[in-house]
């Protein structure tokens, strides 16, 4: 499985009042390793439309295990854990550089849908080959 890891600083807007990271953040973090995965794989959110589909959020899951802090470097790491029919699931780990205790994991799922007609479709097999090639790392 393709697997990427980006780093992100966590900036003081990403902060509560006590300057913790809360929930929602994660969910942001996911979204941004996402897209970081999908630009690795040669897509865009653009370009998936040009080839005539879209890949909405249709679920979305968070097990949020303890906070980051404001000016922390994080690994965000994202890859494919499930592909099944019009559907693939984007798992994703957010830990502070360095460290292995896990801040924050889950995944969101989506599904593949027509620029035409908004319904279901099939994945383009090379975008699904795309998300099981070799490792890499994005800093």
């Amino acid at each position: 499985m393709r697997k990427i890891v980006t780093e992100y600083r966590v900036p003081y807007a990403d902060t509560d009042q006590m300057g913790v990271v809360y929930y929602g953040n994660y969910m942001a973090l996911f979204e941004r390793a996402r897209n970081e995965l999908m630009r690795a794989c040669g897509y865009t959110y653009k370009q998936c439309e040009a080839e005539g589909f879209m890949l909405p959020v249709v679920h979305a899951e968070a097990d949020y295990k303890s906070p980051a802090k404001y000016d922390d470097l994080l690994e965000i790491s994202a890859w494919m854990q499930l592909q099944k029919g019009v559907r693939i699931e984007i798992a994703c780990e957010v830990r502070r550089k360095g460290e292995e205790a896990v801040l924050a994991k889950g995944y969101t799922r989506h599904v593949f849908v027509s620029t035409e007609d908004f319904r279901p479709c099939p994945p383009p097999q090379r975008f699904l080959d795309s998300l099981v090639e070799d490792e890499i790392s994005k800093g």
